[in-house]
Parts: structure tokens; sequence; C-alpha cells
């Protein structure tokens, strides 16, 4: 059975570079082949007598030959697949996700408002890609928060204690594993829980020990780790217990790390107009490190 591909979008520009970077690296982790492709933008419908060409020849293809010769500095290269495709980025980047094990790409391309943090193009493939997909932000960007501890390669993960993600948590795991890193597992918990009970003249907050409410989601959250701690002896996987906004400590979290991943949970709202979970939206949007958004082991639209 033949490996598939670790796919690296390119348009060309600086951000795009940085993602084929990150690409030729999880490539070589994963022992797997590394494909180059370029999505040119056609408007077809504002030049109805131009006949179709066809898809672009990767030989002539600018934004190709620039991966190349970015691959041939790094000495690699060798084995590299690169295609070109005509059509619009949004809608067929996520289709590249159903032949892949993974799709990177850049946080802003060409075109659109530099003022974005995150390009349509991108939101589109962590939205729809039916693989993982990696977006690698700019350099530079400052988060909120204190630097890790501990320093050396970790990965960040967030867990929903009463809703698990397990392809998320076991791609966390396994990233961790390619890259020698150990694993922060972020379960954040709302606090001061919002729960009223209801009284004869006034709605009064119960009274919740959130010690006990911590110790509780630890517990979950331990045995959720306990299957992928089997299957991953070798990772050094910690649960850290938080009250507060997930997202916000996803962010935070992403300083100095090597990756962050969140499951990618949809509203359920009907297509076009369904969009992705604002946790995941917020990383994506905000975190300092590349961001792994991984889909759900089975549909859930």
């Amino acid at each position: 059975m033949s490996t598939l591909p670790v796919i690296a979008a390119v348009d060309g520009s600086d951000d795009s570079l940085r993602a084929l970077d990150w690409a030729l690296d999880a490539a070589r982790r994963r022992r797997a082949p590394l494909r180059v492709v370029h999505v040119r933008q056609y408007a077809a419908w504002a030049q109805p007598d131009v006949p179709v060409a066809g898809p672009p020849d990767p030989d002539e293809d600018p934004a190709l030959e620039r991966a190349r010769a970015r691959l041939r500095e790094r000495g690699e290269g060798d084995g590299t697949e690169y295609v070109g495709v005509e059509g619009v980025p949004g809608a067929v980047l996520p289709g590249l996700g159903a032949g892949a094990q993974l799709l990177v790409l850049g946080s802003r391309g060409r075109g659109g408002f530099a003022s974005l943090l995150l390009g349509s193009n991108g939101l589109a493939a962590a939205r729809d890609a039916g693989c993982p997909v990696v977006v690698v932000p700019r350099p530079g960007r400052q988060v909120h928060g204190e630097a890790p501890e501990e320093r050396g390669p970790r990965v960040v993960v967030g867990l929903h204690a009463d809703g698990p993600d397990e392809a998320a948590l076991g791609f966390a795991f396994t990233e961790a594993a390619l890259r020698d890193a150990r694993l922060q597992v972020i379960a954040a918990y709302q606090w001061p829980a919002q729960i009223w009970a209801a009284a004869p003249e006034v709605l009064v907050p119960p009274v919740i020990d959130q010690v006990a409410a911590e110790s509780e989601i630890r517990g979950l959250a331990e045995g959720l780790l306990a299957p992928h701690r089997e299957r991953h002896p070798r990772v050094r996987a910690e649960a850290h217990v938080v009250p507060g906004d997930a997202a916000g400590h996803l962010v935070a979290a992403s300083r100095d790390a090597d990756l962050v991943v969140v499951g990618r949970h949809r509203r359920r709202l009907p297509a076009p107009v369904r969009m992705m979970g604002s946790v995941t939206q917020a990383v994506l949007l905000h975190a300092a490190s590349p961001v792994a958004v991984v889909p759900p082991a089975s549909p859930q639209d």
C-alpha cells in the first residue's frame, strides 16, 4: 500500500514557503512523500471567449519554481512531486485532503487583506479538508502568558473532558512521539459555573466546590489519556486542568510550542454558512505556533 503524501500548498508568497519548510520536516518525520501544489486561480467567468488551456505546466509555474529553488537551497527536492492546478483555491484546497495524510499551508497568501490574521483559503481548508490541516503563522506573533517552565520540544492539545475528540488526541500523541516532545494537555472548564438554582423569590447561584469540580475533571482527563499513553509509552503527557476560556489558555500555551492541536468542531449551520467552532477559529487566528486542525474520526454533520 502506498503512503499518502504530505501536501504543501504554495502560491509563491513567503508565508507559503514557510509552510513548505514545515511540510518538508513533517514528511521526513513520517517517511512520507512530499507533494507541492499550486492552485492558480482563474476567472473564466470574466473571459468567456478565452479557451481553457488545461492545468498549468508545473515546469512553467513561477510559484512551483520558487518552491523548487527553496528545496534546492536545503539540499532537498529529490522525489518531490510538483503539481499545478487551476481553480478557486478556497474550493480546490479542501479537496486535496482526500489524497493526503496532512495538508500544510501558510496563514496568509497573496491577495486579500494584509490585516487579516488568517486568509480565507486557510480557513476553508481547515474547515472542510478530509485530513488534518496545519496552518503555519507568520513569525513574531505575540501572545500573552508566561513562558513555559520547561524548555524543549512541546506539543499542545485541547481536551474537552465532557466530549473528548479522540482523533485530535490521537494526532497529538503521534505528533509528540514523532518529535520526541512532551505533550501538554489543556483541559479548561468554565468557572464560575454558569448554573442557577431557583428559589421561591430569587435566583441564587448554587454552592459548588471548585476543588471538587477540578478534581472530577482531572479524573476524567486522566481516564481519557490512559489508552493513548499505553499506545505511546515514550510520550510524557501532562494534563493541565485550568478554569476559564479554553481558547485563551491554548493561545497562551502556543508560546514557544512546536504545535497546537485542536479538533474541528462545527457549529451546526447549513452549507454554505457553516462555520468552525469558536475555540478552533480563535486558536487559528491568534496562536503563535503552527496549528493543526484535526477532523473528527467519523462525520458529525
